[in-house]
């Protein structure tokens, strides 16, 4: 008699454990499980930085979706990508207060996000640093840059900060792409 009673225990224990997981496969994104997820990571940088636009844009009841543009930020995240990892810096050196770096495309696409990347950042780093960029376009589609600094004291800065620090420098991202996503960007199409 025992020994039928723990099969029975057995053999129901095994059969409902398949029937919960097929019933928990089959649930929607978005239920009540998904909350208590281990997990906090939404996937890769580009996706986690669309999902948190999404956040904000649903939780603001005044959001005028007809004007939402979230292609626009998934290029501009690919150019990101692109000229963070995309590319070789081939040279860098330092000049008299600052430095200057060539930085060569390693895709095709890359070419283009370098295109874009110069021809909006120095005026930005302008902004926020008070730093000057030039950016020479070179045959190959890769750029030569020189950035430097009026005050002694951001030579070191500029130099320890090399091509892809005073790319990140500064909290304009989030603006920008903000921005972009509710159609405010001045640089549209960027």
């Amino acid at each position: 008699m025992r020994t039928a009673a723990v099969f029975l225990l057995c053999s129901t224990t095994l059969l409902a454990a398949p029937v919960h997981a097929a019933e928990h496969a089959h649930q929607p994104h978005g239920s009540a499980s998904d909350a208590a997820a281990p997990l906090t990571a939404p996937g890769n940088d580009a996706f986690a930085a669309i999902q948190e636009v999404v956040g904000k844009l649903l939780a603001d009841p005044d959001t005028d979706w007809r004007r939402v543009d979230l292609e626009a930020l998934r290029r501009h995240l690919v150019d990101m990508h692109n000229f963070t990892l995309n590319v070789e810096v081939t040279s860098q050196h330092a000049v008299d207060g600052g430095v200057e770096f060539t930085v060569e495309p390693a895709t095709p696409d890359a070419a283009g996000s370098l295109d874009r990347l110069f021809s909006a950042h120095p005026a930005i780093l302008k902004q926020e640093s008070g730093w000057d960029m030039t950016a020479k376009k070179n045959p190959d589609g890769g750029y030569t840059a020189r950035v430097t600094g009026a005050m002694p004291e951001d030579t070191a800065k500029i130099r320890g900060l090399g091509y892809i620090g005073i790319i990140a420098f500064g909290q304009h991202h989030q603006a920008h792409h903000w921005q972009m996503v509710t159609s405010t960007d001045p640089h549209r199409g960027h």
